[in-house]
This record gives structure tokens, sequence and C-alpha cells, in this order.
């Protein structure tokens, strides 16, 4: 038994030689058949790795557990996609696979992107609702209070539809002395958002309007989607004229409506928002007359009551009896001050006469008086004391209780 190890044998003809490819022909081979079986299809997989650069252009990666598969959407299509292509989101994306040649890698150009079980719209609406609410477009303290009787009225819609007519019927009907200043625009289709935002910014240039009514009839998610776009929505919170957003119907909440400062379930009830009713505001007038003339009447029955009690009063019957009497306070005051004048000048000598009984009581004078004298050398005040301070022939003062002599030292006895 033979154990000989068999080679493989590989052609090596002229003509197999003749066959020879470059990596790029190879590669665009490749690409050709790729895109020959599979164009248009769709894939469904989670999208991961999203990368946004400067071009516009916007790459990911789909996969599913066992694969993955990369792609890209140009930026005609992504601008177009009214959703945001987050990480982890379950996509169905329809589109072509390719081979890009520099890197020799298949891939998938995408045409149309949509959520896997959630509309796109609906979508993008969850995504923008999201975003504005946390930048505090919706934030009740920002929306402003709605004229009582606006004199100056903006709507903003379309020409064509029945909402402009429903409004204006019923503002007509309610309060015809206002005016209307309607602004046309597109209220669906391509440019549509950007003319609503347009007559928004417009409209605050122009003087004295009042209030703005945004809106149009009612529809389905595609056709009220103008008002759920970022720009309408910017524009309405930029509004320094207090804007109602009066799309379709009662179920329809656009983006427009959480903005604006106020919402109507419908354009009929914006028109009944924006004006009171004239015959209901006349009642309430008459109403306010009426209470304001009882009211005056009543303060006048008031007024005149006081009156009349003053003029009866005693006080205004004798007004100088006041000052009478107070002149009696006075007098009375008067005789009190000089009594307790008296009485403290009284206590004040009494209180002399005991200190100079005191001071009387350690004079000399009552020493002298009984007999005894003060001497002083002559020129001197200081008395002498000692038969020391003297000498023979010195001149001494001796005072009495009554006078004095001045005399001369004949003789010292120590």
């Amino acid at each position: 038994m033979s154990f000989a190890k068999t080679l493989p044998v590989f052609p090596d003809t002229a003509k197999s030689r003749n066959k020879i490819l470059t990596i790029s022909e190879l590669t665009r081979k490749v690409r050709g058949s790729l895109e020959q079986e599979f164009f248009n299809i769709w894939v469904v997989g989670e999208v991961s790795n999203v990368k946004r650069p400067s071009s516009g252009h916007v790459y990911l990666t789909l996969k599913d557990a066992n694969a993955q598969l990369q792609a890209v959407m140009f930026k005609t299509r992504a601008n177009n996609l009214k959703f945001e292509i987050k990480d982890g989101m379950e996509v169905l994306a329809f589109g072509s696979v390719t081979v890009y040649e520099a890197r020799g890698q298949y891939q998938l150009i995408i045409e149309r992107m949509e959520p896997k079980g959630i509309g796109a719209l609906q979508l993008a609406f969850l995504q923008l609702k999201e975003r504005l609410e946390k930048e505090g477009l919706f934030d009740p303290a920002h929306k402003k209070q709605l004229p009582l009787l606006p004199k100056r009225i903006a709507i903003v819609t379309s020409l064509t539809g029945a909402a402009i007519r429903d409004i204006i019927n019923v503002i007509n009907r309610r309060f015809a002395r206002v005016e209307i200043l309607i602004y046309p625009v597109k209220v669906q289709g391509e440019g549509a958002a950007q003319d609503i935002a347009r007559a928004i910014g417009d409209l605050n240039t122009i003087p004295d309007v009042d209030v703005m009514i945004v809106g149009r009839g009612g529809g389905s998610l595609e056709d009220l989607w103008a008002f759920n776009e970022e720009v309408v929505a910017r524009s309405i919170y930029s509004s320094k004229i207090p804007v109602v957003s009066a799309v379709g119907h009662e179920i329809d909440v656009t983006i427009s409506d959480l903005v604006a400062d106020k919402r109507a379930l419908t354009p009929t009830e914006a028109g009944e928002l924006v004006v009171p009713r004239y015959d209901q505001l006349q009642d309430t007038v008459e109403k306010i007359k009426t209470r304001l003339v009882r009211v005056l009447y009543n303060r006048i029955l008031v007024e005149r009551t006081t009156l009349l009690r003053i003029k009866n009063s005693f006080a205004f019957k004798r007004p100088f009896d006041r000052v009478l009497r107070l002149q009696q306070d006075v007098d009375e005051i008067v005789q009190r001050l000089i009594t307790a004048g008296k009485h403290t000048v009284a206590l004040e000598r009494e209180r002399l006469v005991g200190l100079a009984n005191r001071l009387d009581s350690v004079s000399p004078l009552r020493v002298l008086n009984r007999g005894y004298s003060i001497t002083t050398n002559v020129g001197e005040d200081k008395p002498v004391k000692s038969a020391d301070a003297v000498s023979i022939g010195k001149l001494l003062k001796t005072r009495l209780f009554q006078g004095g002599f001045v005399s001369s030292v004949v003789e010292i006895v120590k």
C-alpha cells in the first residue's frame, strides 16, 4: 500500500495566465455582482457606531446577534431624515449593497430609514419634544397672557383651507370691531415650516399686532408635520406677540401647541379665545355700570349721613367750647406749676438754712466768742502755734471775737 503524498495540481497554462486580475479589477467585479444582486433591499438591525463628520454624511454599523454590516447615508438623504439616529436604535433600512473599493469593504448605502415598531415621524416628534422640553420651551412661566380686547389680530395660515374661513367667521360673529391681518403661508409640504417661521418673524416687526393665530385644519401626521418642525417652535417661542396655536382637531397635538402661549383645540376655538363676544361684553359692561352707580349712590348716602352728624354735633354748634376748655386746662397747669415751684423753693431754703447752721457750728468765730484768740505774725496769715515760731521784738497780730491788737514780744516763755 502506497502512502505517497498527493500534491494539488494548479493550472499553469498561458490561457489561465491571461485571466490574472488586479485587486482593483477584482474589487470592481465583486462590486458589480453585489450591486446587481442586492439592489433596493430592506434590512433590519441595531444601530451602533453612529458618526456624523463635517461632510454631513452619516456613517453607522447595522448589526444583529451574529453579524454586522457597515452602512452610510449620504448628506442629501440624511438631511431629509425626520428623526435622529442614535446608537442602540433598531431600524429598517432600505438601500443597495456596494463595495467601498478603497478598503475592499462591502457596505449598505441607505436611501431610506424607519425605526422599527414606531413610525419615523412619531419618533421624530417624541425626540424633538423631549429636547425642547429640556431647553424650557414649554415652560408655563414663559407663556404670555392673551389681551382681553385686541384691536389687531394676525392670522398665519393658508388662504385655501377651511381654517381661515372658520377663524374669520367666528371673530366677525363675536366681535366685528377688530382689524384682522392675514399672512398667507404654505401649511404642508416642502418649505412650509420655513414659510410659517418667516411669517411669525415678519409679524413681530409690524406695530400694534396684539395677538397672533398660527394654524391650519386637521389632517394626518404627515399633513401637520410643518407645525412639528423645530424652526416653527423656536419662532413661536421667540415671538413678542402672544401666539395661539390652532392646528388640526382636538386629538391632534403638535410641537407648536406645546410652545404656544395658548393652545386652541380647533381653529374655531382659536377665534373664540382671542376675542370676547360683543353682546356678552356689552352685558358685562352694563352690569358693571349698574353696580358702580349703586355703589356710588350708597357712598353718597353714607357721606351725607356723616356730614349731617357733624353738622348737628355739639362741637360744630359751639366750636369755641373746645378752645375754652383747653384754656382752662392751661390755667390749671400753670397754677400747679406755681404751687410746685413755691414748694420747691421752700424746701431748698430749709436745706440751705440747715447747711448754714452746720457751717456755723464749726466756725472759728464761735470759738473766739468763748474767750479764745488767734495770733499771727504781722504780714502773715499763719497762726502761731509754738513759742519757737517767735523771737524777742517780733510783732504779732492778735484776733479777738470783737476786734484785735498788735503787740511786740518782750519775753519768750517755754
